[in-house]
């Protein structure tokens, strides 16, 4: 399985640095309660978001991601979740609406299966993309469609009991890659390329790869994640987000 640092408790003093991303894994299966909380932070336009979905499951996971994104940017901000504004850039990518004087925080998230993946820096464009590892989705048909030729000859080679976890790999990276770009569907899928072999170190070739550092996180057994970042001269902190009063 690909790794990254260990998941860290969450510090006493919660402060991010123009030289590090963090990233945060969180359990999007919380009480009633404690989702009930973090529902009580969201704006209008996200609880009706969240009454779109057809399953409840589903929308209890998007709750709690808004819920646990919007308390993590008010730490860092050392505002209130509730008075958080979102809003969204013309290829549909969010972003914070930030006082003058507040630092220029950024963000990114992706939830799987429930498991999500926050990730934060300051000024630094990034994506983050979780998967939860399913041999029936891994199927030569789709990588074929949307991977690059190099990257379907790579997961051909693969042994067949890594090949689901090597098409996880692939897939997070890429679109870990796209959010950070933030061009969306413009970016066609085969015009860059990214190492899938699960005992490799990950590996972005693109055009503008010199701009961007591809890490790989594990945030769970049998899930995988990608997180691109701009720049080179960054450390990862990876920490694990647990409810404040354990509910």
């Amino acid at each position: 399985m690909p790794h990254s640092l260990p998941w860290s408790a969450r510090p006493a003093h919660l402060a991010i640095t123009s030289r590090e991303i963090h990233v945060w894994r969180a359990c999007l299966d919380c009480s009633e309660i404690l989702r009930g909380r973090l529902e009580a932070t969201l704006a209008a336009e996200e609880i009706t978001r969240a009454n779109r979905f057809h399953f409840p499951r589903d929308r209890q996971h998007f709750v709690a991601a808004r819920g646990i994104l919007r308390q993590l940017l008010a730490d860092y901000l050392q505002r209130s979740p509730a008075d958080l504004e979102f809003a969204y850039h013309p290829r549909g990518k969010p972003y914070l609406v930030l006082q003058p004087s507040e630092p220029p925080i950024a963000f990114n998230i992706s939830h799987a299966h429930g498991w999500a993946l926050l990730a934060f820096s300051l000024g630094r464009d990034l994506g983050v993309d979780v998967e939860l590892i399913r041999s029936d989705i891994a199927s030569e048909e789709i990588a074929s469609r949307y991977f690059a030729p190099r990257e379907v000859a790579e997961l051909q080679s693969l042994p067949p009991s890594a090949r689901a976890e090597g098409f996880f790999l692939c897939w997070t990276r890429k679109e870990a890659y796209i959010k950070a770009v933030g061009d969306g569907l413009q970016i066609s899928l085969a015009s860059f390329r990214v190492s899938l072999v699960p005992s490799q170190p990950p590996c972005l070739e693109s055009a503008d790869s010199s701009r961007w550092t591809l890490r790989s996180l594990s945030p769970a057994p049998d899930y995988v994640g990608a997180l691109v970042g701009e720049g080179k001269d960054w450390q990862l902190h990876c920490f694990d987000w647990q409810p404040r009063d354990g509910g």
